[in-house]
């Protein structure tokens, strides 16, 4: 027998799936720790690509330069400079990353909670039915 409100419950949790549900239970399904941790990597990953390719273009935007003054350049110092300046840029990148991928899993965990309680009344609904 069919039962209205059982069918208004699985059609709001139906159209929670299709549209915020698609973002937050991908990421309901990791601990907080993995799911920061892993997005840290890869934007450190992507933060070093993107470093050397600008690095790679600065290089060759100037590379009349550097090759007429190679024999000036204090190679060691250049080295440390760039370096440095990567570490501040990765840095940076990785805390400014881990504080938006935790909040943004604070968020897609609140969101679940509304839909697991959703699921935990609708069990119940089958088993009064039963």
């Amino acid at each position: 027998m069919l039962d209205e409100s059982r069918i208004k419950l699985m059609t709001r949790m139906a159209s929670y799936e299709d549209t915020e549900g698609k973002k937050t239970i991908p990421i309901g399904e990791y601990f907080r720790g993995d799911y920061v941790s892993v997005n840290v990597v890869k934007t450190a990953i992507s933060a070093t690509i993107a470093f050397v390719l600008v690095l790679a273009v600065y290089i060759y935007y100037n590379l009349e330069n550097f090759v007429a003054d190679i024999y000036k350049f204090d190679l060691v110092g250049m080295g440390r400079r760039i370096v440095s300046v990567y570490i501040v840029y990765i840095a940076v990148f990785t805390v400014f990353a881990f504080f938006f991928y935790t909040i943004k899993y604070n968020r897609a965990k609140k969101s679940l909670q509304g839909y697991s309680l959703a699921l935990k009344k609708l069990s119940t609904m089958y088993e009064e039915e039963e």
